[in-house]
């Protein structure tokens, strides 16, 4: 490794560089979204590790490898020309196709489902959640900044994939999905 060090020291006084070099605090609106972004990827991961299922995990995999081109898409701040991969609609259709598959092998849903039954099924629904909170900082940055509204639609996607890979789960699992009850007035 050589002379690599980790630590720059240039965040020490609260700001940090974005893609295209200009300077922020560490709470600017941007990075509040690509830094959710990067907590959705690792929990991504806690529930990659959670999985036994080849094919799941491998789908898991290529969802981390999309969140990380989204975070750095979102860490331009267009100032530079940067050359930088891109997210597509084919990364869109990969999970609505995935959550077709899924849904077709679960049963019909009659009402809402609360977010527990086994370690892996609760993991995603954190992920579903952190997605949701993702997708709403995306659409905050969107009002004052250039933002592709195909990553927004990724991430809105991404979060129903979540919903329904955590029905996958419990199934695959062999755990009761327990319905919610709304409480008698």
């Amino acid at each position: 490794m050589g002379d690599f060090k980790i630590y720059t020291k240039t965040g020490d006084k609260g700001m940090t560089s974005l893609v295209g070099g200009s300077r922020v605090p560490k709470y600017h609106e941007r990075i509040e979204a690509y830094g959710t972004i990067d907590e959705l990827n690792a929990f991504v991961g806690v529930l990659a590790d959670e999985i036994i299922q080849d094919d799941i995990k491998k789908d898991l995999i290529v969802i981390q490898g999309n969140l990380f081109v989204l975070g750095s898409l979102v860490a331009d701040d267009g100032l530079k020309k940067v050359k930088l991969p891109e997210l597509k609609d084919a990364d869109v259709t990969f999970l609505e196709e995935h959550i077709d598959n899924m849904q077709s092998l679960l049963p019909e849903l009659k009402s809402f489902i609360l977010p527990v039954g086994h370690k892996a099924v609760s993991k995603c629904h954190v992920c579903r959640v952190v997605c949701r909170r993702a997708e709403r900082l995306l659409i905050k940055l969107a009002e004052n900044h250039d933002i592709n509204p195909l990553y927004i639609k990724y991430l809105n996607r991404l979060s129903d994939y979540f919903f329904v890979l955590s029905r996958r789960l419990a199934q695959l699992f062999d755990v009761e999905e327990i319905p919610w009850i709304a409480p008698k007035s």
